[in-house]
């Protein structure tokens, strides 16, 4: 049974950090690629960075290029999210996603995802 389990959310203030966790079961970690998207109330679900399963390669989008970081730990089957300097644009419902295919211009979508987590919120205060 596949299970993509989220945690660490909460309330933080601006300016802070997070870190956010995702333990993956019934999938080969170390042979898949991951990715973390997020949803705010009343927008669309939006992308915020992916790994691939080789090399280390990773993608982010723009909005968090420097602040975000997307590390994986094969041996635990867990995926992170490391979020710093935390503004309140960053309040939304995150979730982690197993990628079925990768996209070469970082642009990545839900048609680029086979599994997803449930979520854990994430809310940045003023």
């Amino acid at each position: 049974q596949v299970r993509l389990a989220e945690s660490g959310g909460g309330l933080v203030q601006a300016g802070g950090s997070l870190r956010l966790s995702c333990a993956v079961s019934g999938l080969p970690f170390s042979s898949i690629g991951l990715a973390w998207f997020r949803q705010a109330p009343g927008k669309e679900r939006e992308f915020v960075a992916a790994i691939a399963h080789y090399g280390g390669q990773s993608w982010d989008h723009d909005s968090v290029k420097g602040r975000f970081t997307i590390p994986k730990d094969n041996g635990k089957n867990i995926l992170y999210l490391h979020m710093h300097r935390l503004t309140p644009e960053a309040t939304a419902q995150y979730s982690c996603a197993n990628l079925s295919t990768y996209s070469e211009s970082g642009n990545f979508g839900t048609p680029n995802v086979r599994y997803w987590g449930l979520g854990t919120q994430v809310t940045v205060s003023a």
